[in-house]
């Protein structure tokens, strides 16, 4: 079972973009997805507003309470993240989140260093001609992705 967690991507027009991949993606392999349909992008600004520099610990803890809270809800015995595939996020910070969240809602917080399996995932994604973001999702991000200074 997936679940799309959306607030932190920005703009909404890439939103969509890696809605869009996953929803063909998981139609593919007949993977389940429950989807946000909410998109609370200035509630996720106000959050980080003068704490840019620490953003990816609000957007971890965000990101992993909303996926227990549905884990908790479908009674599922445990949950992850995708964040953990990616080779710029912080692993150490990610699974101490992870751990507290899912103590907190008695879930079992499921860690594993996916990046063993970088190199394979980008050639698969490719191999199916899927959308690539070029950054994590936040507008800062994005920011630090596509404006060099001069």
């Amino acid at each position: 079972m997936g679940f799309f967690y959306r607030h932190n991507i920005h703009p909404f027009q890439e939103c969509i973009k890696r809605e869009d991949t996953l929803k063909q993606y998981a139609q593919s392999i007949d993977l389940k997805v429950i989807y946000q349909t909410d998109y609370k992008l200035e509630a996720f600004l106000r959050s980080v507003a003068f704490r840019e520099k620490d953003r990816c610990r609000y957007c971890y803890h965000d990101r992993l309470n909303a996926t227990a809270l549905v884990a908790k809800k479908g009674k599922f015995d445990g949950f992850s993240t995708t964040l953990l595939y990616s080779k710029f996020q912080n692993h150490d910070l990610i699974k101490q989140t992870g751990n507290a969240i899912g103590k907190k809602y008695g879930l079992h917080f499921f860690y594993y260093d996916f990046r063993e399996g970088w190199k394979v995932g980008i050639e698969e994604s490719k191999s199916k001609s899927m959308y690539r973001q070029q950054y994590c999702g936040c507008i800062y991000s994005e920011k630090d992705r596509y404006y060099k200074k001069g």
